[in-house]
C-alpha cells in the first residue's frame, strides 16, 4: 500500500469516541515499550506522527490513526507495566478486552514482541486469548536490528515455542530502523481488509493463470 496520508484522529476512552467511518482497523497489542509506535512510523514512512510516551504505561486510550482512507492503525495501551497498579491494569484489561471481542470493523491484531526477549507472560496471555476467541492476528517480532542477524531465526524459534504458536500464524520479523518487514506486513494487511480485491479480480479475467499468480 503506498500512503498519501496519515493522521492522528483521536485518543478514544471508550466506544462513544470510536470513529464511525467504519473502515477496517489494524489493531497493536504488546507490553509498554515493546515499539508499537515506531512500528506504525515506520509503517507510514512518517517520523513522529505515533509519539513514544516518556513514561511507560501512561497511555491509557486507544490511539486511533487513520490511513489514506483506507484503514486505521489503532495503538492499545501497553500492558506489562510495573509501576502500574493492579486495580488500573484491570481497568486497562477490560477495556481492551471490550473493544477486541465487540468491535465489529477490527480486521487483524498485531501481536507485537520484542525479538530479544522470550515473550513474557502477558504476551502469552494476550496469544491465548486471542487464539481462544478466534481473532485473526499476526505476530510481529520488533528490534530486529539490536540483535546480529545471524541469531535472527534463532529467536524467532524462540518467540513461536513460548507462545505455543499455531503452524498458521503469520510470523514478520521487523525492524523500524532498517524497514525490515515492512512490505510483508503490508501485504498480509491489504489481504485482511480486502485491498485491490476489485483490481485484482479485473487482472484475472484479463492474464493467464500462471502470470496472475506470479503477480501476487
Amino acid at each position: 500500500m503506498k500512503v498519501n496520508q496519515a493522521e492522528f484522529i483521536i485518543s478514544a476512552v471508550g466506544p462513544s469516541q470510536y470513529p464511525t467511518d467504519a473502515l477496517p482497523e489494524i489493531a497493536l497489542a504488546g507490553r509498554s515499550n515493546v515499539g508499537k509506535s515506531s512500528l506504525i512510523n515506520r509503517m507510514i514512512n512518517r517520523k513522529n506522527l505515533a509519539r513514544t510516551s516518556s513514561k511507560p504505561g501512561k497511555t491509557q486510550q486507544l490511539n486511533y490513526y487513520k490511513i489514506n482512507s483506507d484503514l486505521f492503525f489503532v495503538d492499545l495501551p501497553g500492558y506489562g507495566y510495573a509501576q502500574v497498579s493492579k486495580t488500573e491494569r484491570e481497568k486497562w484489561g477490560k477495556f481492551i478486552e471490550n473493544y477486541l471481542l465487540h468491535r465489529e470493523f477490527l480486521k487483524l491484531v498485531l501481536l507485537v514482541i520484542d525479538l530479544r526477549h522470550p515473550p513474557s507472560k502477558d504476551d502469552q496471555a494476550m496469544y491465548s486469548w486471542l487464539k481462544h476467541h478466534g481473532t485473526p492476528l499476526c505476530i510481529v517480532t520488533t528490534k530486529a536490528d539490536k540483535i546480529p542477524r545471524s541469531k535472527w531465526q534463532q529467536h524467532v524459534k524462540i518467540v513461536k515455542e513460548t507462545l505455543g504458536a499455531d503452524k498458521s500464524d503469520p510470523v514478520v520479523l521487523f525492524s523500524s530502523e532498517l524497514g525490515l518487514g515492512k512490505d510483508e506486513l503490508w501485504q498480509i494487511i491489504e489481504q485482511k481488509i480486502g485491498y485491490g480485491a476489485d483490481t485484482t479480480a479485473e487482472g484475472l479475467s484479463e492474464t493467464q493463470p500462471e502470470s496472475a499468480e506470479q503477480e501476487r
